[in-house]
């Protein structure tokens, strides 16, 4: 046990016997107990020492919680998590520099990514330096015209504008030529990143993330805007050191920005582990009380009229900062984020809400199109390591969501292109655990089969031109096929536990929701109800499928699978003629549009008369 006490825990994956015997589920699943049988001591000790419930005892040690770490990770907390940010490669002398351009009253460019994690980075660099008085403008490129990270025109310009420094957020760790002309025109440069670095870095002032090479900081789970907040601390630090308060300006309360922190490392779909955890907790928290102007008049214009969770985060409020990003004005989302001013943050709110709305009809008819080409790839080749779909008429905004769902529905890596007229395509990448996406993209790039690329091992970008495409296909599914077939090979859905409708009530939400927040990391805890029929079916909108599981003892419980319409899951649920399926999913609370019950998530069922 003592092996069992510290830290979270790493375990061999055993063969247990199938869940339920379920060997193939209606999305071709195999079942799986998700508390390994190593770890039941450990469910167990967790239960009596800290006098838990054993279903949340066995949660925990599912996760690979230590039993000395219970306590921080039931109470995650800023002060417990947040490590010396001088930990960081590169922090001292980041920290100093932004301490210079304060003290300095120099111009300072912000230079973001368009997505919610460049967004809300932008926006904490931003509203530090206005709390400083010190002159700062955000700059987020096009992602049609201009692509993803720095470019020599906009750096350029950021220059001649008069920027003594500029601060590269959420990008700029593989932005070799373009940081190099801010060298040429006398500007500093600092870049502040999470995403996968090759040995070489941009030469910069300074270059803070912890998935550098050099770095051992073990920060490399934080999205961007983590890492800012860290700068951030280390920055204030710098400067109290200074003496800069001491005239009568106010140290800004940093904890009060969380908000934006935790809408970030939700949105981004980073690990909500170790400090994660703690940004989260708190930042939904900050969120609660509403001071950000510019997240007050989102939610408003979602129709957000609860208390914030991290599904809210990411799948309420992000996609509607995305959607500047994806089909409307890029740089919207930072200036929602960032300003003070409530008509202003009303006017950005209501049009990225409408612009959410377009950008759902732009996917439903790419996916549809996509979804056709991926069957074709594959019933001509089911050992497929990685589908490639592309269009000249898909928007390359929306090609990372259409390749979620891909890889959602192949269990296996995607790539989705946008053709352009001039002969380059923009497409995006997403994985399956195991299969490390950005790392084959960068390789690509050192191939020479690339224009650009880089990302994370479970989602890239790429920029290729038709000439190389052959070549970058043919490279991609080499590089991919052992691990893609390994991780499809392994595939299960794992399962907490099995449980009754009667279980299912506030008493379980309140335990289930103590181990919280859940999301990338920390799964929200799956369950299985077995030998459940389905009541009242039907199709719910264009692609949901809703219904009512009845238990033996006369126990109801609405359900709902989301996507499932025409799918093998839908089918199964929409046509179980009355007999017993086994079902999983997970309970959730729904508030929406002012209800106020519980209902189950529906993920996969099977039919227990097909397994062997």
């Amino acid at each position: 046990m003592a092996a069992l006490k510290k830290g979270r825990i790493e375990f061999a994956p055993d063969e247990p016997r199938a869940f339920l015997g379920v060997t193939v589920s209606a999305r071709g699943y195999v079942w799986r107990e998700r508390l390994p049988f190593q770890l039941h001591a450990l469910a167990t000790a967790i239960s009596q020492r800290y006098d838990l419930p054993e279903l949340l005892g066995r949660v925990l040690a599912a996760r690979g919680i230590g039993l000395d770490d219970v306590a921080g990770f039931l109470d995650p907390t800023i002060k417990g998590m947040m490590p010396d940010p001088a930990v960081l490669k590169d922090m001292e002398p980041a920290a100093a520099r932004l301490a210079d351009a304060i003290e300095r009253r120099e111009r300072v460019a912000i230079f973001g990514d368009y997505d919610v994690d460049g967004a809300t980075s932008s926006a904490l660099m931003a509203r530090f330096f206005d709390h400083h008085e010190t002159p700062s403008r955000i700059y987020i490129p096009d992602r049609i015209f201009e692509g993803y990270g720095p470019n020599a025109d906009a750096i350029a310009l950021l220059s001649r504008e008069g920027a003594k420094l500029i601060v590269t957020v959420d990008c700029g760790t593989t932005s070799f030529a373009p940081l190099a002309i801010a060298r040429t025109l006398d500007t500093d440069v600092l870049v502040i990143d999470h995403h996968q670095a090759d040995e070489r870095l941009p030469d910069v002032h300074a270059v803070v993330n912890p998935n550098r090479q050099d770095d051992i900081s073990g920060l490399g789970h934080l999205c961007a805007a983590g890492v800012v907040f860290l700068t951030l601390v280390a920055t204030q630090r710098e400067l109290r050191r200074r003496g800069a308060y001491r005239g009568g300006m106010a140290e800004p309360n940093l904890l009060d920005c969380l908000d934006l922190v935790a809408l970030a490392t939700v949105a981004d779909v980073v690990p909500l582990t170790g400090l994660n955890r703690a940004y989260v907790t708190k930042g939904l928290q900050v969120m609660h009380q509403r001071k950000n102007t510019g997240l007050r008049a989102l939610g408003d214009a979602a129709g957000l009229n609860q208390a914030p969770t991290p599904y809210h985060l990411g799948f309420i409020l992000g996609p509607r900062i995305n959607a500047g990003g994806r089909i409307g004005e890029a740089a919207l989302g930072a200036r929602l984020l960032s300003t003070s001013d409530e008509t202003e943050a009303q006017r950005i709110a209501v049009l990225l809400d409408k612009l959410n709305k377009e950008r759902k009809i732009i996917e439903t008819q790419m996916l549809e199109e996509a979804m056709a080409e991926a069957d074709r790839q594959i019933d001509a080749n089911p050992t497929l390591p990685i589908v490639i779909a592309g269009s000249e008429a898909w928007h390359k905004g929306v090609v990372g969501l259409v390749a979620s769902r891909l890889t959602e529905r192949f269990h296996r890596p995607s790539c989705v292109i946008s053709w352009e007229a001039k002969n380059e395509g923009t497409g995006s990448l997403r994985s399956v655990a195991g299969v490390d996406i950005g790392g084959a993209v960068r390789r690509a790039v050192a191939a020479g089969h690339l224009v650009k690329g880089g990302g994370h091992a479970m989602a890239a970008g790429l920029t290729v031109t038709r000439e190389k495409f052959p070549i970058l296909q043919q490279y991609l599914i080499a590089a991919l096929a052992s691990t893609s077939t390994a991780a499809r090979d392994a595939a299960a859905l794992e399962i907490d536990g099995a449980l009754t409708l009667a279980a299912v009530n506030d008493t379980l939400m309140a335990l289930i929701e103590r181990a919280g927040p859940y999301g990338q990391g920390n799964p929200l805890p799956r369950f299985a109800f077995p030998a459940h029929r389905v009541k009242f079916a039907k199709i719910a909108g264009e692609a949901h499928v809703r219904c009512v599981l009845e238990a033996g003892d006369g126990s109801r419980l609405d359900a709902i699978a989301f996507r499932a319409a025409g799918q093998p899951l839908g089918d199964l649920i929409m046509n179980s003629g009355g007999l017993p399926i086994h079902v999983a999913g997970h309970v959730r609370r729904d508030t929406w549009g002012g209800r106020d019950r519980i209902e189950l998530q529906i993920d996969d069922a099977a039919d227990p008369r097909r397994q062997v």
